[in-house]
């Protein structure tokens, strides 16, 4: 499956160093063989629906991504890093190509537009990016918990979240302390 996007029309004819590319004017860059375009926030959603009219129609993955302790990251000239990242995988099933596309979230606004009037998959990754990293899709049908409780405190997958302990049944500390035959014979 390759990974390179459609090429857009040659328009440079001058034998003079090659512009960095760039697909719907978004820069384009590599990232281990897999074509990446970087988008703002503010074109997110119309450079999904050019996206989906050059073929890529399957969104195969949205996730959030939290740079906490990776603040000084590489990214194309015009982009300022942000804390959080929503990176979304597309797939063109026709030319066999994939493509991510990723959008900078800011740390004091961590909204996103949703993808689910394109892409109605995308409710649950949503969700879960909600969920887990605290990034709130704006328009979202369901903007609820998916993988927690409703009434969590916090965003587990967040890099400076305070790392708990749930007891298990199953420990030893459990079948020490575990009510006696006597105290449950009420429960029977």
């Amino acid at each position: 499956m390759s990974n390179t996007p459609a090429p857009e029309a040659a328009t440079d004819t001058l034998p003079s160093a090659e512009p960095a590319p760039t697909l719907h004017g978004h820069p384009l860059t590599d990232s281990f063989g897999q074509s990446v375009v970087h988008v703002a926030r503010s074109s997110y959603v119309a450079l999904i629906k050019q996206l989906a009219d050059d073929g890529y129609v399957m969104a195969i993955d949205l996730c959030g991504v939290d740079y906490l302790t990776h603040p000084g990251r590489a990214l194309p000239e015009g982009f300022v890093p942000e804390r959080f990242e929503v990176v979304v995988n597309l797939l063109d099933i026709e030319h066999r190509r994939r493509l991510r596309v990723r959008v900078q979230i800011p740390a004091d606004d961590a909204t996103c537009p949703t993808l689910f009037d394109l892409h109605p998959g995308t409710e649950a990754m949503e969700r879960e990016a909600y969920d887990m990293f605290g990034i709130s899709f704006a328009n979202h049908p369901d903007p609820t918990r998916i993988l927690m409780p409703e009434d969590w405190d916090g965003h587990p997958l967040r890099k400076d979240y305070e790392v708990g302990v749930i007891p298990v049944q199953f420990s030893a500390d459990y079948v020490q302390n575990a009510p006696r035959a006597e105290e449950t014979s009420a429960w029977q």
